[in-house]
């Protein structure tokens, strides 16, 4: 939930935090040992404030509200005297895709680069909250893209004017030396407007929009590969905050992502594919309802040959999924 700042040029002052409300469900309780879930849960947001928003101090600027409550015992029966792989604790389905199209590239590697670390210690002026929307006709990509700027590095609308155009050649100069596109158009903080001072421009105390002027849930934002992509079939799950070894929501979401690059990767021909995966509630997590591979090569290949190979590799990645579940477990697999 959005908290309430004052901004001001040099540097303004919080004057509510924002609150972050915890839902769903969690294991209180294994045999005699009690779990500390409101603390685990508590600690582990304040260690990914400092993180990942250097201007948020997670003691000052924000408030915590645990809602987490005991799972269903339908549900939590699912890790009773079970080992090796667990049982889906949802009927859910999954899409993923391979590979990505020169505009998905470009916004997610103009993201990447805005919120680098050597971006951040060029340009400290420049928050964490950045949004890249691109736009393709034909060969040309237009890109428009939202940054907070920190007023503490700010002391007038003419120096806010001059660190934004210094910034906006940066961002045209590394979309060049891409040379990807034939031609492409940039524009930043289009709200803009000059004469207005404070209130005229993008202006934040802590380079993030939540500390006055959005709020957000889990699962409005990216997917996870990091892009919210409209001419993509979707998963309307999730995968944030979610069980990285029962909860086919996290785990299918991530898994057809990575299956879809492999066969694009190592199967030739591929021009592009999409996997598809369905669990249902109870059954194993390794023997989905259906894993479908749908596959577009280039023309005159050999479609026994790729489907063979596409079964393989699928294969593969079910009969280790246990592996892939430790992986996302231990931090290993981003959820972007």
């Amino acid at each position: 939930m959005a908290g309430s700042v004052n901004t001001r040029f040099g540097g303004g002052s919080v004057r509510k935090p924002m609150r972050l409300i915890f839902g769903d469900r969690a294991t209180f309780r294994i045999g005699e040992v009690d779990i500390p879930v409101k603390q685990i849960a508590v600690q582990t947001a304040k260690e990914w404030f400092k993180k990942n928003l250097r201007y948020v101090d997670p003691e000052k600027h924000v408030t915590y509200q645990v809602e987490i409550q005991p799972g269903s015992p339908a549900l939590t029966g699912i890790f009773r005297g079970r080992g090796g792989v667990l049982g889906a604790n949802d009927t859910s389905a999954a899409v993923g895709w391979a590979p990505l199209t020169k505009t998905e590239k470009t916004v997610l590697e103009t993201e990447k680069h805005l919120n680098s670390k050597e971006f951040k210690s060029a340009h400290p002026e420049s928050g964490e909250d950045v949004k890249v929307m691109g736009l393709r006709k034909g060969d040309q990509l237009e890109l428009t893209i939202s940054m907070a700027f920190v007023d503490g590095f700010i002391g007038s609308e003419e120096e806010y004017f001059n660190k934004k155009e210094r910034i906006l050649k940066e961002i045209e100069d590394f979309i060049e030396s891409k040379k990807v596109f034939h031609d492409t158009t940039i524009q930043l903080n289009t709200l803009d407007t000059p004469g207005r001072d404070e209130d005229g421009i993008y202006l934040t105390v802590l380079g993030t929009s939540g500390e006055q002027g959005d709020s957000g849930e889990v699962g409005r934002g990216n997917r996870v590969n990091g892009l919210i992509s409209l001419n993509r079939p979707q998963c309307s799950e999730a995968a944030a905050g979610k069980n990285p070894v029962s909860h086919v929501g996290k785990i299918y979401n991530l898994l057809t992502h990575k299956i879809g690059q492999e066969i694009y990767s190592e199967v030739s021909g591929v021009r592009e594919v999409y996997v598809w995966m369905l669990s249902k509630i109870g059954e194993p997590i390794d023997q989905p309802a259906i894993a479908a591979v749908q596959i577009i090569g280039v023309p005159n290949i050999n479609d026994r040959r790729m489907k063979k190979e596409a079964e393989r590799i699928v294969d593969y990645h079910l009969e280790n999924i246990g592996k892939f579940c430790t992986d996302l477990t231990n931090g290993k697999i981003p959820v972007c």
